[in-house]
């Protein structure tokens, strides 16, 4: 007797002895409302980078960016969801695909927007994955001109520098002309001290 296709043995090992690509099918994850009335379907595929809402557990509400699939494990990593360990220590949490929805596709990927039937011009630059462009205000001529920059004015704080004097040749003049007196002046003394010297000596002959 031949057993059911349909029976739970046959269920879990299929489950278990998945391939890669029937994993990524089963960890098939459904749409926002939003989401289901622009693309036109029901659920896709989880991938690295949408944004899904947890639906249950303590993290009831919360909607995170997708960071990590584990296909192995048929659970996902969400940014910002962790759990202390005993040693005080914060690691992710890994959460069933059964418990989320998505919220924002991450379209970066252009074989994903080619099998979801994506025209260029229906996907953001965000979703993308791009920067998205800042629009130029146009300017007018007048508003081009150079303008010319205002002198800035002193602050309180820092004092006035005096500017130097400027260095005086008359000034110069004079003291090199005082200088060449000063010497000239200084061998004359010399005969002035041998004269009080000879006075000296002859008013001595006197007295004697």
């Amino acid at each position: 007797m031949s057993s059911s296709p349909h029976s739970p043995r046959r269920q879990r090992k299929a489950f278990y002895t998945a391939t890669s690509n029937e994993r990524r099918v089963r960890m098939t994850v459904p749409l926002s409302r939003e989401l289901r009335a622009r693309f036109h379907r029901r659920s896709i595929p989880l991938r690295k980078g949408d944004t899904v809402r947890v639906l249950s557990g303590s993290f009831e509400g919360r909607e995170e960016r997708v960071a990590r699939v584990d296909r192995r494990g048929y659970t996902v990593t969400l940014d910002n969801v962790t759990l202390k360990t005993a040693d005080e220590k914060m690691k992710p949490l890994s959460l069933g695909v059964g418990h989320l929805v998505i919220t924002r596709l991450n379209l970066s990927d252009p074989w994903r927007r080619r099998s979801m039937k994506l025209r260029e011009e229906d996907v953001t630059a965000e979703e993308r994955g791009e920067a998205p462009a800042e629009a130029e205000e146009p300017t007018s001529a007048a508003e081009t001109a150079e303008v010319p920059a205002a002198p800035a004015a002193p602050s309180e704080a820092e004092p006035e520098v005096e500017p130097e004097a400027a260095p005086n040749p008359d000034a110069d003049n004079a003291a090199a002309v005082d200088e060449a007196e000063e010497e000239e002046e200084a061998p004359a003394a010399k005969p002035t001290r041998r004269t009080r010297t000879k006075r000296s000596a002859a008013e001595e002959d006197e007295d004697a």
